[in-house]
């Protein structure tokens, strides 16, 4: 799927001081990341706060997001969970048409073994009317999805099209991109080793601060992906400082903070999440700043 080369932004949802849903700066921030030259936009990922929202909320999300997009890029929707069979109703009942592709988080909390993960995919491969992405976040989830198992789903399921690879670890997707079929693509998951899987030859990046910076970021993966390895490590160590300082405190107060510098949209998180301290708001505003001039 050539639509899932390049930059992909997960989108957060942005929030009032009161913690509605703040559906103008959300459009701010879709118009925002699609004039700055983005490829995709994901809907309803972890860093939409989706473990937060009720079911009317989500569909508020995903409405907004449509309608600001406008046909302008293609989108991908968040559909994961630690329940296989809810997410299954969901696939065989949402309308579907327009989404390229599923995103969808390995299974958080229950950890189960490398066949437990397996099988879940297995069963949303079979339910899912479109594309699949499988998401390995070890972080989030507590347990790590083994590239034999990746590959082993990539083979057997013709629409499993992708991973989004966010263990951190480049060995790991080294050993992805060595061994993968042809057409399936590996994407970053994880800000600061994007570059460095995509000049090992992965597609792009599924990406937290690139909704902050899209111009700067996805010219990066741009130059990456054209092999223009020195432009492209300028472009990262110009935003590196950044990366870490989004994710110091936890995803998505961050990046939520870089919207506010921006006046795009307010720092507010729900429970149990919390705005980052006086010290790293000050830190992340004077980066915007410099980045700005």
């Amino acid at each position: 799927m050539q639509s899932l080369i390049g930059t992909g932004v997960a989108l957060v949802t942005p929030f009032k001081e009161d913690f509605s849903i703040d559906t103008e700066a959300l459009k701010r921030i879709v118009n925002f990341s699609v004039d700055g030259g983005v490829e995709y936009l994901v809907i309803l990922g972890t860093t939409a706060e989706n473990a937060t929202l009720n079911n009317d909320e989500k569909e508020l999300v995903i409405q907004t997001v449509i309608e600001a997009n406008n046909g302008r890029l293609p989108l991908v929707l968040g559909v994961g969970g630690n329940n296989t069979m809810k997410i299954i109703e969901e696939l065989k009942t949402r309308d579907m048409s327009p989404y390229i592709a599923i995103l969808s988080v390995s299974p958080y909390y229950n950890k189960p073994s490398q066949e437990g993960i397996y099988q879940h995919f297995k069963a949303i491969a079979e339910a899912s009317p479109i594309p699949v992405i499988v998401y390995n976040v070890p972080g989030r989830t507590s347990s790590n999805m083994l590239p034999k198992t990746v590959l082993r789903l990539a083979n057997d399921f013709k629409n499993i099209v992708a991973i989004k690879e966010a263990a951190g670890d480049i060995v790991q997707a080294m050993q992805l991109l060595k061994d993968k079929p042809k057409d399936f693509h590996v994407i970053s998951g994880d800000d600061m080793t994007a570059l460095a899987t995509i000049l090992a030859g992965g597609s792009g990046v599924i990406s937290v601060i690139a909704q902050g910076f899209p111009k700067e970021f996805s010219e990066m993966i741009r130059l990456g992906l054209n092999r223009k390895v020195d432009e492209a490590f300028r472009s990262q160590y110009l935003l590196s400082d950044c990366i870490d300082m989004i994710f110091e405190q936890g995803n998505p107060a961050g990046i939520k903070q870089v919207f506010q510098a921006l006046g795009i949209a307010d720092n507010t998180v729900r429970l149990p999440l919390v705005s980052v301290d006086e010290d790293l708001q000050n830190r992340i505003n004077e980066f915007v700043q410099k980045i700005d001039k």
